[in-house]
């Protein structure tokens, strides 16, 4: 629990030095740049282009899918196998509505 202040607000904890970026806007993905190499990846019939995103992660893209462009991603992914990436795949295919080719949201 964070700690609270005399007048019962919650204490803003900043780790380092307590230097805040007022422009840092949470929810914002960087966007990426066109020199990042992806890799093809076949997971069980399907084909999809990995990147590296400027979060440490991922970016998945599903080249065989139904819709261009469509795809997740995740982070942090450094360190991980090719195994564990397929893996993030099939979680991310087993989500997938085989009527329309998306995740379909509640």
């Amino acid at each position: 629990m964070a700690p609270a202040r005399d007048d019962g607000q919650v204490k803003p904890i900043y780790p380092d030095d307590g230097h805040v970026d007022r422009n840092a806007v949470p929810g914002l993905r960087p966007v990426p740049t066109d020199d990042a190499t992806s890799v093809t990846v076949d997971v069980d019939g399907e084909m999809f282009a990995l990147r590296p995103n400027e979060c440490d992660g991922t970016d998945y893209t599903w080249l065989t899918g139904p819709n261009p462009g469509y795809g997740f991603g995740v982070g942090p992914t450094l360190g991980l196998s090719l195994d564990e990436h397929r893996e993030n795949i099939r979680d991310f295919l087993a989500m997938v509505d085989p009527a329309t080719g998306r995740i379909e949201e509640d």
